[in-house]
C-alpha cells in the first residue's frame, strides 16, 4: 500500500532527458508553470550539491522551503554519458527524502530533421557536420537511458500545446492512486504510438466511415458514439476490457509504476478508437485514477480563438462535440 502522507512530504525531483529538438525545453517550461524550480543543462556532478541547497527560496511565496525541482540533463551536458546519468538518478532515488521521476522526450528521426531544417538550427552535437550525423551520435549517446525512464513521451505527432497539456496532466501532484493513466486513440495507418504500454485493436467494430452522414464527423460527436456503441459486440468488448484492466491498475500502483499509456486503434483514428478511448478514459476517472485522453490522429479544426482543437469539420452546422 502506498503511504500517501509520506509521499507528499518528499521533495519532487524531475529529471528530463532525451533528444535535442524533441521538446525538452517545452517540458521544462511546463514544469516551471506547475511550480517547479527549473535548471537547464545542469552538469551531472552538480546535481547533488544543487539539491542540497536549503537556504534560498525556490518557489515564490514558499519562503526557504525547498520546492519541486526539474532539471534537464542530456547530450549537451558536460561529462554526459548514459552510465553517469543512470548512476546519478539511482543515487537520487536512494534518498528517502526525494520523489524522483525521470522523463525521456523522444521523436522520430525524420521529424527531427524536419524541425532542424525549418528552424535552420545546428544540432548541438553535429558541430561542422550535417544534422543527421548529430542525430545518430545523440541517439547512441542518450538512447540507453530510455528504458530507465518513468515517463516516455514521443512528440513526433504532438504540437507544443499537446505536449504541455500532457506533461501537466502526467506530472501534476494530486491525491488518489499514484499511477497516472493516459488513454490515446490512434490510426493504425499512421503507426503504433511508441509510448504505449498496452495496445487494443477495435477495427472489428462497425465502421461509421461507411455512413455518408457520419463520415465527416468524429468520435466526439454523440451520433457517432451512439453508432459505435450500438455494435452488437461493443458492450461485451468494453466490459471485458475493463474487467481485465481493473485488477491490473492496483498491481501497477503497488509495484511503483507511475504512468500507464493505453492505446486504442482503428483504421483512421477518427471514429471507433475515439469513442472507445473516451469511454475508457471516463471509466478510469470514475475509478479514481488521474487520467488524460489524447486523440492522436483525430482531425483538427479551428476553435473560436483560432487555436486548433479536435472536432468536426469547420463551417459545419454539426455540434463539435467535447
Amino acid at each position: 500500500m502506498v503511504d500517501r502522507a509520506a509521499d507528499e512530504r518528499r521533495r519532487r525531483v524531475v529529471v528530463v532527458t532525451g533528444l535535442s529538438g524533441a521538446g525538452m525545453s517545452t517540458v521544462l517550461k511546463a514544469l516551471e508553470d506547475l511550480g517547479h524550480e527549473t535548471v537547464d543543462n545542469l552538469p551531472i556532478g552538480l546535481v547533488g550539491p544543487f539539491l542540497s541547497l536549503r537556504d534560498v527560496p525556490t518557489v515564490p511565496g514558499l519562503g526557504t522551503d525547498p520546492g519541486p525541482v526539474a532539471l534537464t540533463i542530456d547530450g549537451r551536458t558536460r561529462g554526459f554519458t548514459a552510465r553517469a546519468l543512470g548512476a546519478a538518478v539511482a543515487a537520487l532515488r536512494a534518498d528517502p527524502a526525494l520523489d524522483v521521476r525521470m522523463v525521456f522526450v523522444d521523436c522520430d528521426r525524420e521529424k527531427l530533421l524536419q524541425r532542424y531544417t525549418e528552424t535552420r538550427r545546428r544540432h548541438p552535437l553535429a558541430k561542422d557536420r550535417p544534422v543527421a550525423d548529430g542525430l545518430v551520435l545523440e541517439e547512441a549517446l542518450v538512447g540507453p537511458v530510455r528504458e530507465h525512464a518513468d515517463l516516455y513521451v514521443d512528440t513526433s505527432l504532438m504540437t507544443i500545446h499537446d505536449l504541455r497539456r500532457y506533461v501537466g496532466e502526467a506530472l501534476a501532484v494530486a491525491e488518489g492512486p499514484s499511477v497516472v493513466v493516459t488513454v490515446t486513440s490512434f490510426a493504425f495507418t499512421k503507426g503504433l504510438p511508441r509510448e504505449a504500454d498496452l495496445v487494443f485493436d477495435v477495427r472489428f467494430m462497425d465502421n461509421p466511415h461507411w455512413d455518408p452522414d457520419l463520415r465527416p464527423l468524429t468520435g466526439t460527436d454523440p451520433r457517432v458514439a451512439a453508432r459505435v456503441e450500438a455494435d452488437k459486440d461493443f458492450t461485451a468488448f468494453f466490459d471485458g476490457l475493463t474487467a481485465m484492466l481493473g485488477p491490473l491498475l492496483p498491481r501497477y500502483n503497488r509495484e511503483g509504476k507511475s504512468y500507464l499509456t493505453i492505446a486504442i486503434g482503428c483504421t483512421g483514428g477518427k471514429h471507433r478508437s475515439v469513442v472507445v478511448a473516451g469511454r475508457l478514459g471516463s471509466w478510469f476517472e470514475d475509478s479514481g485514477y488521474r487520467t488524460t485522453v489524447v486523440h492522436r490522429d483525430m482531425p483538427m479544426v479551428s476553435g473560436p480563438d483560432g487555436t486548433p482543437t479536435p472536432g468536426n469539420p469547420p463551417n459545419s452546422d454539426i455540434p463539435r462535440g467535447i
